[in-house]
């Protein structure tokens, strides 16, 4: 395997305080390394730099060389190489280190620079931090407590800007808090393509607006939100909804493509308040798509199915109906790694034909796959399917018709929307295990409720075959099971034996599939571990590309400090 090549380092000097970092590293960056913060507004690492706010203002200093011989000047009081200081504040977020570098960030005159910034940044700014709803996450409050001088000079009234103003269907601007960052304009226009934001006006009424006849309704426009260092721009439905230190946050993945962008689930007491990205270069950068933050209300959603019926009954009602013999078993590309392990033991132990429904539709080139099955590539390496399936049961279709098929098991599969009749679904027996109702769990002989992925732990195969997990954010809803063990009771009650729970499967799985040999659930990094993938490398994939989303390297504006 060819090593990636290691970056040219050079060493640089941080408030007294010397590291090796890859060349052309921010200084920001290089500052974060030692644990020096350097406050900023408008600077993001995955967004082009424009120096806006002022806030990151350091002092920077060149080893002293004589011009004529270029050899270094000493400094006599010290004995060390003098350090030519630049008179004036330089802005952090602009400046990329080389060698020799010397950077100060708590002195006087940076201290007082900065403060200037946050006087100014004040200036119009409401006090309104009890009632604003990004308190908690906001950076300018954090910084003023930093860098605030505890009085304000400015005696003139405030100049009032927009309130409430609806960017887009999602998005809602509270245009007096904004700080002119330019954030979210930047990655409208360089991340999701979509050049629809931009300020009008000049000095102190600078307005954040959306261009004429155009609005922020992209499908990536809650980034902005995330992005945003104020409160200025808020989610319309997270809005005044919780206090964010109140919630706790787990680590999940968005299921609606096999990209398998890494999100994070807030929710207190149980309930979940809304969905964000967490960051995994490999993956999604820092981003995701606004639909993938709507899935947590398939919780609480009208149609969740639940029963006050026992779990073993249920079992011993499917358990009467494989008894018959003539099984088939439709799996599902939405299952976990664990669940589709577990639904293959299903299948050799009923000696049944396994099925996969192949969800595809249109991609968008970022962080939607056309493959919209999170964990298609899960189904190949436990052995579920050893093919690509069809969008259709076609070949179940034709043997429902000849009467050689008397049961199917459906695993969180509308068998009507891939393809199958009522007609045809009145001529089996059906075993449905899911999460919501829908025309074949209303057909359905055996009906047991399931849990969401927000209910449970377990892992996903994503479109680069990169193993990740998910954790379980909120109880399961009353009356519905764990996956894991409505499947490891169905196995038992077909004459096999499996482990339900989740570390101890994974021991089967390790010793059982080789390609997870030397994996374990507890062990997995939050990042994830990239599989091999050769054995299914020729396999007519929805998409062509080895790695769907190529985070972009930001391109760095003009700065003048």
């Amino acid at each position: 395997m060819i090593q990636p090549a290691k970056p040219e380092l050079v060493t640089v000097n941080i408030d007294g305080k010397e590291i090796a970092v890859p060349k052309g590293t921010n200084v920001i960056e290089a500052a974060r390394m030692v644990n020096v913060d350097v406050p900023h507004y408008c600077y993001h690492p995955k967004l082009a730099v424009v120096g806006n706010c002022r806030m990151c203002l350091i002092e920077m200093g060149m080893p002293a060389v004589d011009p004529a011989t270029k050899a270094p000047v000493i400094d006599p009081a010290t004995g060390k190489q003098k350090i030519n200081w630049i008179p004036r504040p330089q802005i952090g977020c602009g400046t990329n280190v080389s060698p020799g570098l010397h950077v100060r960030t708590t002195s006087p005159m940076v201290k007082d620079a900065r403060e200037g910034v946050m006087e100014f940044l004040l200036i119009n700014h409401p006090l309104d931090c009890p009632i604003c709803d990004q308190a908690g996450e906001c950076k300018l409050q954090e910084q003023a407590t930093g860098y605030g001088r505890g009085y304000s000079r400015f005696v003139e009234q405030k100049n009032v800007k927009p309130k409430r103003t609806q960017l887009g269907p999602r998005v809602t601007l509270d245009d007096e808090r904004c700080v002119l960052c330019s954030r979210c304009i930047r990655f409208s226009r360089d991340i999701a393509g979509k050049d629809v934001l931009g300020f009008v006006d000049r000095g102190s009424y600078s307005t954040l607006t959306c261009h004429p006849d155009k609005k922020l309704d992209h499908n990536y426009s809650l980034n902005t939100v995330d992005i945003c260092p104020v409160g200025a721009l808020t989610s319309t439905d997270f809005r005044f909804k919780m206090r964010v230190w109140f919630l706790k946050q787990t680590n999940t993945i968005d299921t609606e493509s096999s990209v398998g962008v890494n999100t994070v689930a807030w929710s207190r007491e149980g309930v979940l308040y809304r969905i964000t990205p967490r960051q995994n270069d490999e993956v999604n950068d820092t981003w995701m798509a606004d639909s993938g933050r709507v899935l947590y209300k398939q919780v609480a959603a009208a149609d969740r199915l639940s029963s006050k019926e026992a779990l073993d009954a249920l079992v011993a009602k499917a358990a009467a109906l494989f008894a018959a013999g003539s099984v088939s078993i439709v799996g599902s590309g939405r299952s976990s790694v664990e669940e589709q392990f577990l639904t293959k033991k299903l299948a050799t132990a009923l000696k049944a034909q396994g099925h996969l429904v192949n969800r595809t539709a249109q991609g968008d080139k970022l962080l939607i796959s056309a493959d919209r099955n999170p964990n298609l590539r899960g189904a190949l390496v436990t052995g579920l399917i050893s093919q690509l399936p069809c969008s259709e049961l076609k070949q179940l279709s034709r043997e429902i018709d000849a009467g050689t098929i008397k049961t199917v098991v459906a695993i969180n599969e509308d068998l009507t929307a891939a393809g199958l009749t009522s007609t045809q679904l009145a001529k089996v027996s059906i075993v449905y295990l899911g999460t919501h109702a829908n025309a074949t769990s209303a057909a359905a002989k055996v009906v047991i409720p399931t849990l969401t992925v927000f209910e449970k732990a377990g892992t996903f195969v994503n479109q680069q075959f990169r193993i990740q997990k998910f954790a379980k954010a909120v109880p399961g809803l009353a009356g519905a099971n764990d996956d894991l063990v409505v499947l490891s009771k169905l196995v038992a009650a077909a004459g096999g034996s499996v482990i339900s729970e989740l570390n101890a499967l994974w021991t089967a799985i390790a010793a059982e599939v080789p390609v997870l040999s030397t994996i374990l659930y507890r062990n997995l990094p939050d990042t994830g571990l990239l599989l091999d993938g050769t054995a299914w490398a020729g396999l007519p994939f929805v998409e062509s590309e080895t790695l769907h989303y190529k985070p972009a390297q930001p391109a760095v504006a003009a700065a003048t400090a």
